[in-house]
């Protein structure tokens, strides 16, 4: 059996937190408030994501569990293996890969949007051609690209640099946002009677709080990139739930303050009505002049450094689980001689994320929202997983070495299945208020059909590999065995 290849333990808690909390976060936040409140209002839309936070902390539970029990990088990639083999093990993987790589892609090219709302006339230079009714400019597509090059760099270096780096943007971030609440809540004119009405006329309530929380499984994507820095902590794996608990705590926070400080700057109706490039950037701008849209600038860049910069990471460590189990050509697992980091996976996901601004915004969204379904088909493989070791009573076939009775985690793992189901289908039946559009519903058809035919390319070659060796190479022991059982 070949030696198996092992990332460095470099990575510390409070880093992980900011790598959880700082991917969850992203562009959204700070891109999106004015294009929720049309839905959702500003109340559907605090409800609604509180709601997916409190059920995103649910499905937390499996994650917590699965990652103090298996220390690995891959994540929702070993956990399928762990519960369902290596056919799901693929699929799990096959669609975490295009969910981390097309955010990494949606980041960088935020991160030109926020130059072309503050700087126009040096963004749209280079005018090349449009799609979707998109204008694609020639500087845009550069900024985008030395976004990615730099944080493949950093990346490259080391999660020393990268995970250092994360938690000064987050610090950042969140300070940024607060001043910047206060600051509206300050001003004469602006305030909480601006936020009614709270919910749209054309809706009721309920439907608009559901439309929000069908994105939940998009808006908290992020803490999930947890397990697969697992293998590098730099400290116990126990802590690991706390870590994820709290990202998703502070990421309901900030989403919320955003929506608050964007409705409360003038009649929330009126604010959503006009058509602005960046609606919150104008909204703030508008009352609070130049610093009001500096700070804001500060903390959506942040956001975007620290979605870029989390997902390099998640993509990398997915790509180099998946070919340390010879699903992936090999060179994804080979580490920098020096660095000792997955520099093949980094290059990988920056080249490939590249491409996306050539292709237009509108076009990088479809592609986006159908990810959705693959994260949350993520979530349903890890809860499900946690479900099948957790026992209710000792039986027969109980295993102490891979089970554990614990009734009431078996119930909260359970409904966290029941969440990603309800998810799942809020996303893919006709009808709902999430349901993906033409566009997505072809991406998504053409990544199930590239995922096919890779894997009837690979099938022969990795069903051949032996059980025991499989086990070894996707979690480092011969036989699935939990560590830091005591729980």
């Amino acid at each position: 059996m070949e030696e198996r290849t092992t990332l460095k333990k470099s990575l510390k808690a409070h880093w992980v937190w900011a790598i959880a909390l700082g991917s969850s976060i992203g562009w959204g936040a700070f891109v999106q408030p004015t294009t929720w409140m049309a839905t959702a209002g500003p109340m559907g839309v605090i409800i609604g994501l509180a709601i997916g936070a409190l059920l995103m902390m649910v499905i937390a539970v499996s994650y917590g569990f699965l990652i103090k029990s298996f220390p690995v990088t891959g994540g929702e990639f070993a956990y399928a293996f762990i519960s369902l083999g290596r056919k799901h093990a693929f699929i799990s993987g096959w669609f975490l890969t295009l969910g981390y790589i097309c955010i990494v892609a949606l980041n960088a090219s935020a991160f030109a949007l926020m130059l072309k709302f503050v700087f126009p006339t040096l963004i749209e230079n280079f005018p090349l051609y449009q799609i979707a009714g998109w204008d694609v400019y020639g500087m845009e597509i550069i900024i985008a690209s030395i976004a990615l090059g730099a944080f493949g760099y950093f990346n490259i270096r080391g999660t020393g640099i990268s995970g250092r780096m994360q938690f000064i943007f987050c610090s950042v971030m969140i300070g940024s946002i607060l001043i910047i609440t206060w600051m509206v809540g300050a001003q004469p004119g602006s305030g909480l009677a601006n936020v009614q009405p709270y919910f749209p006329s054309d809706t009721t309530a309920w439907a608009a709080i559901i439309s929000i929380v069908a994105i939940a499984p998009w808006a908290y994507v992020g803490f999930d990139n947890v397990p697969q820095a697992a293998e590098e902590f730099h400290f116990s794996s126990k802590k690991a739930f706390s870590l994820i608990i709290l990202a998703i705590f502070f990421a309901a926070v900030l989403y919320s303050l955003m929506i608050l400080a964007t409705a409360m700057t003038q009649p929330w109706e009126g604010l959503v009505a006009e058509s602005n490039v960046w609606g919150a950037g104008a909204a703030i701008q508008e009352l609070l002049g130049t610093i009001g849209l500096a700070l804001l600038v500060t903390a959506l860049t942040m956001g975007v450094f620290t979605g870029l910069n989390g997902f390099i990471i998640s993509s990398s460590r997915l790509l180099f689980a998946m070919s340390r189990a010879k699903i992936l050509p090999v060179s994804f697992s080979k580490l920098h001689p020096k660095y000792k980091t997955p520099y093949i996976g980094i290059f990988f996901t920056v080249v490939i994320s590249a491409f996306a601004p050539w292709f237009g915004r509108e076009a990088l969204l479809w592609v986006v929202d159908m990810s959705s379904v693959g994260v949350t088909i993520a979530y349903f493989y890890t809860c499900y997983t946690a479900f099948t070791l957790f026992k209710t009573k000792k039986t027969a076939s109980f295993d102490r070495k891979k089970h554990i009775v614990s009734p009431f985690k078996k119930i909260i793992s359970g409904v966290g299945m029941f969440a990603s189901l309800i998810f799942l289908a809020l996303l893919l039946i006709p009808g709902s208020p999430a349901f993906l559009g033409l566009q997505s519903q072809i991406a998504l058809a053409v990544w199930i059909m590239l995922g096919v035919g890779f894997y009837f390319v690979k099938r022969e070659e990795f069903n051949k590999i032996p059980k025991e060796e499989l086990n070894y190479l996707i979690l480092g022991s011969k036989k699935i065995e939990a560590k830091n059982w005591n729980l």
